[in-house]
């Protein structure tokens, strides 16, 4: 028998899947968005349920049948082993889930310790990153970014957005790369042969539909110069580029990729609010104590999270113990399984906490 709550998701499905047909509900386009995520994320319940239901059924008229023929008493038998698997997934698909999982998100690569090979490090996560959003279909838009002298960057901002109203958002694969990204191998600038390790920094936030922060313009100082390029080369003839301080925090914020002046600014803006309103979330988390969850969530930006090892092409998660040997393959963008790694051992612990 179904429980109230999976009755009322059933239901939800149903009522948006008639929203959805409805031609006038896509004349807005991001309510179409909101209303197809929401629908992508109670399809598999759905699908999970009606599976559980049919050899529920099948199982009752098997045993029913094996009185007269025994043959359906092997079927009866196969069926009822099912049974508890599919009931696993069905609790697994009804733990609360990660309210910004359908979310896009902002990102930003920063170079750490290592001067130049930390700002060719940066340069590479940014290429993984793009590879890997090509193979998901996501879109991705240069906010803002600041190139070394060697062609990487000391800086960079991205937006990433999915194109795919109905598929799973961005944040749900994305949240695991927050912190500090180590390489280790033999730099450009190295003339020696030795290996040396420097760090990159990730931050990565969700983008929200709906912007809850609310900024004092006398908390922000704003100031444009023009736009520039490799070793300060200036790429742009006017004042376009906008880089936004917000006083209280110092959080500094730069976009210089869009057309216009007043462009910038907004996404300045916009990149400000969804940082403020993360750190506002992460404060209150700790606030509860509930520091195990907000570090999966969002990630302590100070720990090292993972290790790019080049001599042995190896890539290391040191969060969930993952090592593979197939460091080329993903910097070329196939990162899905070490994001499979982290995404189960996140349903562990819901599982754990579920249980508790």
């Amino acid at each position: 028998m179904e429980s109230d709550s999976v009755r009322s998701l059933l239901d939800e499905h149903a009522e948006l899947e008639q929203q959805l047909a409805d031609p006038s509900v896509h004349a807005d386009q991001e309510r179409a968005r909101k209303l197809g995520r929401r629908y992508a994320e109670l399809t598999p319940v759905v699908k999970a349920v009606a599976e559980l239901d049919a050899v529920r059924s099948d199982l009752a008229a098997a045993r029913e049948l094996a009185s007269e023929d025994p043959a359906f008493a092997t079927e009866a038998q196969e069926l009822a082993e099912q049974i508890p698997a599919l009931e696993a997934r069905l609790t697994e698909l009804l733990l609360p889930r990660d309210p910004y999982d359908s979310s896009d998100v902002l990102m930003e690569i920063k170079s750490g310790e290592g001067g130049e090979e930390s700002a060719l490090f940066a340069g590479d996560l940014l290429r993984m990153y793009l590879r890997y959003s090509e193979r998901m279909n996501w879109k991705v838009e240069v906010l803002g970014s600041t190139e070394s002298d060697l062609g990487g960057y000391k800086d960079v901002t991205v937006s990433i957005k999915s194109r795919d109203a109905e598929a799973a958002g961005v944040w749900a694969r994305m949240k695991f790369e927050g912190g500090v990204h180590r390489v280790q191998r033999v730099p450009a600038t190295e003339s020696q042969g030795r290996i040396h390790t420097s760090a990159a920094g990730v931050l990565v936030y969700p983008e929200p539909e709906e912007i809850e922060v609310e900024l004092d313009p006398n908390d922000l100082r704003i100031d444009v110069y023009r736009s520039s390029g490799p070793g300060g080369q200036s790429v742009n003839t006017t004042d376009s580029a906008v880089r936004v301080t917000h006083l209280p925090t110092g959080i500094v914020v730069s976009c210089q990729n869009e057309k216009s002046q007043i462009q910038n600014r907004a996404r300045a803006i916009q990149v400000l609010q969804a940082r403020l309103q993360a750190m506002a979330e992460e404060e209150a988390a700790a606030r509860q104590a509930d520091t195990r969850r907000s570090q999966v969530r969002t990630v302590d930006r100070s720990e090292r999270v993972r290790t790019y090892n080049f001599p042995e092409n190896r890539i290391s998660d040191h969060r969930v113990n993952y090592k593979a040997y197939n460091l080329d393959q993903v910097l070329d963008g196939e990162l899905d399984a070490v994001l499979d790694a982290l995404a189960a051992a996140e349903r562990e612990e819901r599982l754990a906490e579920q249980t508790v």
